[in-house]
């Protein structure tokens, strides 16, 4: 097993795409960062695209992730809505592949059932989840960057390093039982 390594995780958008980033030491993690790529000023798709694939070349670059946990579209109405998020976690997954970066890829209840335990928690519940458990000062205006910090997390979540099985009273029970694996 792998001492130490950094999670590079995505919420791909053609409107914002958020990302967080942290680093896992034998059975702690430690939050880096996240933040957003703000899309909304480009009409034109194709620039949208070529900028996601910019930013998470960048991002790779720059920390140098292990691994790549990004968020799987979700299936709604609309058919238009879908394929540009499929093309945008598209490209944000080739830019991974380019680099030789594996990749796994959560469904949105997967993410946050790992992070809150509510398959149907809103984006509020699993940002301020993720601030407990962090230990994050402030949560951000928008929380496209907390959703990507939650699939960093839930692929944490799902190596194996949490225990199955085990009881708890609450959230409170929780994190005090399994802070030696949060920095």
């Amino acid at each position: 097993m792998q001492n130490e390594k950094i999670i590079l995780g995505i919420d791909p958008g053609t409107t914002i795409m958020g990302f967080g980033i942290i680093k896992v030491q034998g059975k702690k993690m430690t939050f880096i960062q996240m933040n957003e790529l703000m899309l909304k000023k480009y009409s034109d798709p194709f620039t949208k695209l070529k900028l996601i694939f910019e930013r998470t070349i960048e991002l790779i670059d720059t920390y140098h992730p292990d691994e790549i946990a990004i968020e799987a579209p979700f299936y709604g109405k609309n058919v238009q809505s879908m394929l540009k998020l499929g093309r945008a976690q598209g490209v944000a997954m080739a830019a991974g592949l380019s680099r030789q970066i594996p990749i796994t890829e959560y469904l949105p209840k997967k993410i946050k059932m790992a992070i809150t335990g509510n398959g149907n928690a809103s984006k509020e519940q699993v940002a301020k989840m993720l601030q407990s458990t962090l230990g994050l000062k402030t949560l951000p205006k928008n929380l496209d960057s907390t959703d990507g910090l939650a699939a960093a997390v839930c692929h944490f979540y799902n190596e194996g390093r949490v225990e199955v099985g085990k009881s708890y009273t609450g959230w409170t029970a929780y994190v005090k039982k399994n802070e030696d694996r949060i920095k």
